[in-house]
Formats: C-alpha cells, sequence, structure tokens
C-alpha cells in the first residue's frame, strides 16, 4: 500500500520508502504503529474519564475544567495521534526519505504522552505548565514535517504543513483562552474544527476516489470515479471559505451561505466516486461515508448559522466525531492491514466498528436536538464510540505491536 497516502490528482508514482533495518520492537518500526495504537487506546479512555470529571468524580485538582479538556483531548490528543501516524507514515512515499524510527520515533510519543499527562494534571501543575507541555509535541511535529517536506522538494504537499501550523496555532490559542490571555468565545475551539475538517476533506478527497477506483479496476467496472478536476478544485476552495467564514463569525446569512454551498458540492463530489458499486467492501464504502459525515456538518452549520433551533453543537459533532471519527478509523485501519502486510479486508469485527462510529455520531447529534432523550442519547453514544475503539483495537492492536506479515498491498 505504498502510494495510499498520496493518492491524488495528476500524482507522480509514489517513491518508495527506505526502511532502516531495526533491532527494537516492532511497534517502533513505522511511525504509524504506535501512534495508531495510541489514538485508538486514547480515544476510549477520554470519554468515560470526561463523563467522571464531569460528574464530580474526579479530584478538581487533576482536570481543570471538564468540557475544555474533553475537547481538548480529542482534538489534540487522539486527532493529533492521528494525524501524526498518517503523516510520518505517508512523508516517506512522498519524498524516498528515510522514516522515522526507534529512538527518535519514541521520544516524540513520549512528548505525546507528556502532553496527556499535564492536561490530565493541568489543575495540580497550572495552566501555563500544561500549556507548554502540550504544545511541544505538535511544535516539534510540525518542525519534522517541515524538515522532511523541504529536503524532500516535495511542494505538493505543503498545504499539509500549512493545516498543521494553523492545528498547533489553534491549540497556543486554546492554552491562551485557559490562561485568560484571550476571551473564551469559541474562536480557538472552532478553529481547530475548521483545520482538521479541511484535512478532511483534502485527505478524503485524494484516497476515496483511488482507492475505489483501484478496486473497480480489478473488478472490471464499466465506470470509474471522475478524475480530480475544476468541481474539485471548487469543493475544496468553498470548503476552505465555508469554514474560514464559520471561525470568524459564526451566525448570519454569510456563514449560512457559505456552508450550504460547500456542502452541496462536497455532496455532488462524492456522488461522482461511484460509491454506491463498493457498498460490498467496508473499507471502501466507510470513505464514502466519511465524506458524507463531512457535507452532513457543512450542512448543519448552514442550518445553525441561519435557524436558531438548531443548536451549533450539532454541528461541530457531525464534524467531529461523523467527519473525522469516521475517517480517521477508515484510514487507520487500511494503512495497518496494507502498510503491515496483512490482506485488504475489513472482516466483521472492523465493519461493525465502521457501524457502531457512525452510530456514536448520529446518537450525539440527536441528543443536541432532543432534550427528552438527551441522557439516553448521550449514554448511547459513549457506549457506541467506546465499542467501536474496542473492536478496532482488538483487530488492529496485535497487528500494531508485531512485524510485517508480508510485503505490503499495493491496491
Amino acid at each position: 500500500m505504498a502510494h495510499d497516502a498520496d493518492s491524488g490528482p495528476r500524482r507522480r508514482p509514489a517513491a518508495k520508502p527506505r526502511y532502516r533495518r531495526d533491532t527494537g520492537p516492532a511497534w517502533l518500526s513505522a511511525s504509524y504503529r504506535p501512534f495508531f495504537l495510541l489514538a485508538g487506546l486514547w480515544s476510549m479512555i477520554v470519554l468515560p474519564l470526561s463523563v467522571a470529571a464531569i460528574l464530580g468524580l474526579l479530584p478538581e485538582a487533576l482536570v481543570l475544567d471538564p468540557l475544555r479538556w474533553h475537547f481538548h483531548e480529542l482534538m489534540f490528543g487522539y486527532i493529533a495521534a492521528a494525524v501524526a501516524g498518517f503523516l510520518l507514515t505517508a512523508i516517506p512515499n512522498w519524498t524516498g526519505r528515510l522514516p522515522l524510527q526507534g529512538g527518535p520515533l519514541l521520544r516524540l510519543v513520549c512528548l505525546w504522552g507528556a502532553g496527556r499527562l499535564a492536561m490530565l494534571a493541568a489543575g495540580t501543575i497550572g495552566p501555563l505548565a500544561a500549556a507548554a507541555l502540550d504544545s511541544l509535541f505538535l511544535a516539534v511535529l510540525a518542525g519534522l514535517v517541515a524538515r522532511e517536506l523541504v529536503a524532500g522538494r516535495n511542494r505538493r504537499n505543503l498545504p499539509m504543513l500549512a493545516i498543521l501550523a494553523a492545528f498547533l496555532g489553534a491549540n497556543i490559542m486554546f492554552h491562551a483562552v485557559s490562561l485568560g490571555l484571550l476571551p473564551d468565545d469559541g474562536f480557538d475551539r472552532r478553529s481547530a474544527v475548521a483545520c482538521i475538517a479541511f484535512l478532511v476533506a483534502l485527505i478524503g478527497g485524494r484516497v476515496t476516489p483511488s482507492f475505489t477506483r483501484n478496486w473497480l479496476v480489478k473488478h472490471e467496472a464499466a465506470e470509474l470515479p471522475a478524475s480530480f478536476g475544476p468541481l474539485d478544485r471548487a469543493t475544496l476552495l468553498a470548503t476552505l471559505i465555508a469554514l474560514a467564514v464559520w471561525v470568524i463569525a459564526p451566525e448570519g446569512p454569510a456563514c449560512a451561505a457559505a456552508a450550504a454551498l460547500a456542502a452541496a458540492l462536497t455532496l455532488l463530489r462524492l456522488l461522482r466516486w461511484q460509491g454506491h458499486r463498493v457498498l460490498g467492501e467496508p473499507l471502501l464504502w466507510v470513505l464514502h461515508l466519511g465524506t458524507l459525515w463531512l457535507a452532513a456538518g457543512l450542512a448543519l452549520l448552514a442550518a445553525s448559522a441561519l435557524v436558531g433551533a438548531i443548536p451549533s453543537v450539532t454541528a461541530i459533532h457531525a464534524l467531529t466525531a461523523g467527519a473525522m471519527g469516521t475517517m480517521t478509523m477508515a484510514v487507520m485501519s487500511r494503512a495497518i492491514l496494507g502498510h503491515g502486510g496483512h490482506e485488504l479486508r475489513a472482516g466483521p469485527g472492523l465493519s461493525w466498528a465502521f457501524v457502531l462510529v457512525s452510530l456514536a455520531a448520529a446518537a450525539r447529534i440527536s441528543a443536541s436536538l432532543a432534550d427528552d432523550l438527551y441522557l439516553s442519547l448521550i449514554t448511547l453514544s459513549v457506549a457506541a464510540w467506546i465499542a467501536a475503539f474496542a473492536l478496532f483495537l482488538l483487530v488492529c492492536g496485535p497487528k500494531l505491536l508485531t512485524a510485517r506479515a508480508r510485503p505490503a498491498d499495493d491496491s
């Protein structure tokens, strides 16, 4: 699966990554291994800890603010780990340079872990110390990505670095709000969501039609996904504008119009990818589902900006739990199977995990709209989310901890 992360318009053949022979543990032989494993584990831990903190079951000296901690640790903990695993595995394919392995990889993983401990103990060590420790991971990751892309002269993927830098900026703003240096008006959290939502649009737009095309060609299908073209460029531009407008002014007709246009173009783009022809292959339909969640999130942003009856948290959870949760699990699962030399087949475990992630998102969105069923739907959402990632780890955990089964699959 050497070209998974590099699929896209008019791409050059992916460079073959040159992995060092390493005598260390298998889980440090490639960046996706520790980061995808930690992403899955942390995603299961954050929700029950958040509930415990909100209910006052954790000492007040630990979590500084339960709701803000919940948001931060899913975005800058779980999502950041998934993004790190993806980028650090993809970049050697893009550049042909040596990947991060062994001791250097372990040190980066430890930085991520230090950030999680610091944020959990922010009430004890103070928000300034927590901010300093937590910010180190994304800052070092951005530096590594910049070094590799520049050294490898890979200009095509510089937008990835720009998104990562903006995500780091959102994290710094989050801490500035916690320190009382900026007003708590939601700008920091909207910025973080916007960064990753656009990353979903960008990466999803590469891998989904590419993998779908590969599968349909193997099955001698007559119709294939449309090639990247003006509609795709217009969709990405419209999505970027809509998210930027939402970050700056989340209410009003301008935000509603921009988000509605982006949602419509995203849906039209998705329909051109022949998703209905791969409904029998979970590793493919889950990618289409992730983009569908993105379209739904943008549509809900438009509705919440114009119609007061729909709370903004509904749109935010469609983008986070829905689009980001679905797409990260889809990309991680495929990378683990392909790079690990395993058969590219989801099986019942991962198939149910994909379904449960969307159930969790749907239940959380519904909870925002049904006051009478709020507690029941929140409980369902938390249970479905934890069950989804438990299945993900049950299937993929052993594969992350053991050596490659055979040469990676290129399909």
